[in-house]
């Protein structure tokens, strides 16, 4: 079970990697691919599109076949054969496909983990391990800033992204490796569809918090704030670099930290509410003061880091209302809602980045994002009020 759980670990690592790594190889992208922030916003909204459609399957999958088969041979095929596509790229539609292959391939991994952790360990420790998991994993956002940095400089981006293709194909086979699958439920209560998960009122809330939650933290290190510090802040490869830095160290913490909070406040709903709360306090000041000097704007995207890691215990609040029988389709349904969202929401702001960075003002561009996830990130606390609280 260590073996697997390492296993799976790693290849969680990687797929926080792939989803955050574009913000650091923006300004090689734009030389050797002619891709813009656009053409960015795009490829990443590609990655967790394709990784939200493929929730419904891999929930299916999970319950079906188990962790094993379903991660593995996904993470071989499509994160494997993504990452060398991405290696090749010479234009954006080729970054934009191999992007949407990367998300198909690491689609499962942490949903394999969750169903391991629903099906094997008593339910009260879930959002602990989630969250020990998440932050873990969460190192692959720190791999893909000055590491990753530092690695393009040394090697280039063509091999590096290679090297990364190589090492996501040989997690896929530790994982088929060591992986071990929960003993299954075969009892003839082992019936249902994702259809009955959407007759739980308490989900449908759960699954609109999940939609707007993940949107800001993951946009903006992800994506937006390496082109928000080059051109509101003129800031050079290896400072945007060392921000990145800073932001995913602050969603490291933030994901250990959270895990336990339930258990120490007695509540799920209300952590969760006060971390929003902040979330958009933080938004709110990189709108008025990120644009004074680029040391605020740098430890206000920290900030967002840290608050913003509460993707674990909506989760495992999320879990407390599903029957046992669904827990595969049902964690995937959750992640569906989580990712898409992100998807959803890179798509629009690359397009509201558009529409208001023209006339010579890109910080135009950048503050309407900014806008946008301090109003969603409003909505979702406003609509977390209606949800019942549940503990284990």
């Amino acid at each position: 079970m260590r073996a697997g759980i390492a296993s799976l670990a790693l290849a969680y690592f990687l797929s926080q990697f792939y989803r955050a790594f574009l913000a650091v190889l923006a300004p090689v992208l734009e030389r050797d691919a002619g891709a813009g922030a656009d053409d960015l916003a795009n490829a990443s909204s590609a990655w967790f599109l394709t990784f939200a459609a493929m929730q419904i399957p891999v929930g299916a999958s999970l319950d079906r076949f188990g962790p094993r088969l379903t991660a593995a041979a996904l993470l071989t095929f499509g994160g494997g054969f993504g990452a060398a596509l991405f290696a090749w790229a010479t234009t954006p539609p080729q970054i934009i496909a191999a992007m949407a292959l990367i998300g198909a391939g690491c689609a499962p991994v942490l949903m394999a983990s969750f169903y391991i952790f629903a099906k094997s360990f008593p339910p009260a420790r879930f959002a602990t391990m989630a969250a020990l998991l998440l932050g873990t994993g969460t190192i692959g956002n720190i791999a893909a800033a000055l590491p990753l940095t530092l690695a393009v400089e040394a090697f280039g981006w063509r091999s590096t992204v290679f090297i990364l293709a190589c090492v996501t194909t040989l997690a896929g086979a530790a994982i088929l490796a060591t992986v071990k699958d929960p003993i299954r439920d075969a009892s003839p209560d082992n019936r249902g569809s994702v259809l009955d998960l959407f007759r739980i009122p308490a989900l449908w809330v759960v699954m609109i918090m999940l939609f707007v939650d993940y949107a800001p933290i993951i946009g903006i290190r992800g994506l937006w704030i390496g082109p928000y510090l080059k051109e509101a802040h003129g800031a050079t490869e290896t400072l945007i670099g060392n921000a990145t830095l800073a932001m995913g160290l602050a969603m490291v913490a933030g994901s250990f930290a959270v895990g336990p909070l339930d258990r120490i406040f007695g509540t799920r709903k209300w952590v969760i509410i006060a971390a929003h709360v902040l979330v958009a306090a933080v938004l709110a000041a990189l709108i008025g003061f990120g644009g004074s000097d680029v040391g605020t704007a740098i430890a206000l995207f920290a900030l967002i880091g840290l608050f913003g890691s509460t993707f674990p215990m909506i989760m495992a609040h999320g879990r407390a209302f599903l029957p046992p029988q669904l827990i595969g389709r049902g964690v995937t349904l959750l992640n569906l809602f989580a990712i898409g969202g992100v998807g959803v929401m890179q798509f629009v702001t690359g397009r509201l980045y558009a529409a208001n960075a023209g006339g010579g003002a890109p910080i135009d561009g950048h503050l309407s994002v900014f806008w946008l996830f301090f109003a969603i990130t409003l909505i979702g606390i406003i609509v977390y009020l209606f949800v019942p609280d549940r503990t284990d």
